[in-house]
């Protein structure tokens, strides 16, 4: 197989590039990759595009099954906590939809794999409950996000350079420099590929600084995917696929070994940069100005962005399958060092997991959660203080956000019951999870032997 041509953009960018340039070609490369590397990255059209999730957990790979699948592979080898999942409604997929719930902006479709979001001018005419719509993924949506792939309903195959949107009449250019966005529609009729019947070219923000050869090149290479979709709505495969990357505390201190082979990188680099973009401007400015720290500074990326005492904290759980669930919202009621604690107070209904109590109205949960720890207590107690158990759950090394911890669970954990007996819960969904490919052989070795150091630490 050739070396794919790779897109990289977002806060894993210069990581990224260090990562795969050999590999891969890394094409289209912005201004500040360009003056790190200190090198020149030709200006052509990618086969893959890497960008990272909105909540900067992971990263999107997008582009020819095999190209996306080699480089899938490279990303998970990255750290012992990334898990990477197909898209099953990937970038450009084609779906007879069916109308399920109309909303206030759009409405939910079904696409049979899982549900997509249509927004009200992303298709011509009214639709309503039931109507079933022939519908095109525009942005696909990672697992564990509560996001739906929004589609539409005009058909386009995109890229970096040029874009073909079905039914448009008219080049257009997606370009700040107006006198060469005008050159862009101009050079259309310079090329020798010509537009396919019935799709108009749409230049993306890439194509300025883009000779007419690369433009060329383009513009042939949407046009083979134009082919590709039409065989894709003849009933074949998706033109392309999506698979989606989930970076884990670990795995972005790997990232940051990385960059820091090309520029300056302070400790934690990518984990505070994960945390919202406040903190991304603020890691950018400390590097500028050469500052430095022995380790990753969790106390001062605290204090400055929280979560301090008194603010809302809320439990982001992730499964290997690449689901993800919110455990509630907490108030912080301490920060000692790398730990937070936080209190929710129960509603009634059902047992709380494995320790096989009632869930009363009035209980009381506190769990502590220390960065980059491999699992967390959370102890129960009713309304008069007393303890009504202790689950430990056993995942990814914890990362402690300003709004949320995140983890994957790991299936296996341990509990503490009120009697003081002690109790490892679940190492048969672990088995499962491995079976199914969700869990990686050494990642579940390890959850194991945390299992069993907790176990030990109860007992």
């Amino acid at each position: 197989m050739t070396e794919p041509r790779v897109r990289i953009r977002g806060i894993y960018a210069t990581a990224l590039t260090a990562m795969l340039q050999g590999p891969c070609q890394v094409v289209q490369a912005t201004p500040p990759i360009r003056a790190r590397f200190d090198a020149t990255f030709p200006t052509v059209e990618h086969d893959v595009a890497i960008g990272p999730t909105d909540d900067r957990l992971g990263v999107g790979l997008h582009g020819p099954p095999g190209a996306v699948e080699r480089l899938e592979s490279a990303l998970v080898d990255v750290g012992i906590d990334v898990f990477a999942w197909t898209d099953d409604a990937p970038l450009g997929a084609v779906f007879d939809a069916e109308v399920t719930e109309p909303l206030g902006s759009g409405a939910v479709v079904d696409l049979g794999p899982r549900e997509g979001f249509l927004p009200y001018d992303a298709v011509d005419g009214y639709i309503d409950d039931g109507d079933r719509v022939t519908v095109q993924v525009h942005e696909p949506a990672p697992p564990w996000t509560d996001h739906r792939p929004e589609v539409g309903d005009r058909l386009q195959v995109d890229g970096g350079l040029a874009t073909l949107i079905g039914g448009l009449e008219s080049p257009r250019a997606e370009v700040r420099d107006d006198e060469r966005a005008a050159e862009l529609v101009r050079s259309v009729d310079l090329l020798s590929t010509e537009t396919p019947d019935g799709w108009g070219v749409r230049w993306e923000p890439g194509a300025a600084e883009a000779d007419l050869e690369a433009l060329d090149d383009a513009l042939a290479a949407a046009t083979e995917r134009v082919g590709a979709l039409e065989a894709h709505l003849e009933g074949g495969d998706p033109p392309g696929t999506s698979a989606w990357v989930r970076f884990g505390r670990a795995a972005r201190f790997a990232l940051d070994e990385h960059r820091s082979s090309v520029t300056a990188t302070m400790p934690g680099h990518h984990r505070i940069k994960a945390g919202g973009g406040s903190a991304s401007a603020a890691v950018d400015l400390v590097e500028q100005l050469g500052a430095s720290a022995d380790g990753f500074p969790f106390e001062a990326v605290a204090d400055t962005f929280g979560p301090a005492v008194g603010d809302a904290l809320h439990l982001d759980h992730g499964k290997p399958d690449g689901r993800r669930f919110s455990l509630g919202q907490g108030d912080v009621i301490d920060r000692d060092g790398e730990t937070v604690t936080i209190r929710r107070e129960m509603t009634g209904g059902g047992e709380y997991d494995a320790l096989g109590v009632p869930r009363e109205a009035g209980d009381v949960a506190v769990t502590k959660l220390a960065e980059g720890r491999w699992w967390y207590p959370t102890v129960y107690r009713d309304a008069e203080g007393n303890s009504k158990g202790t689950y430990v759950n056993v995942c990814t090394p914890v990362e402690v956000f300003p709004e949320g911890a995140a983890y994957v669970d790991l299936h296996v954990d341990v509990v503490r019951h009120a009697d003081g007996t002690v109790e490892r819960v679940d190492d048969d969904e672990l088995d499962v999870a491995v079976e199914a490919g969700h869990v990686a052989p050494d990642l579940a070795a390890k959850a194991r032997q945390v299992a069993a150091s907790v176990e030990r630490g109860l007992s």
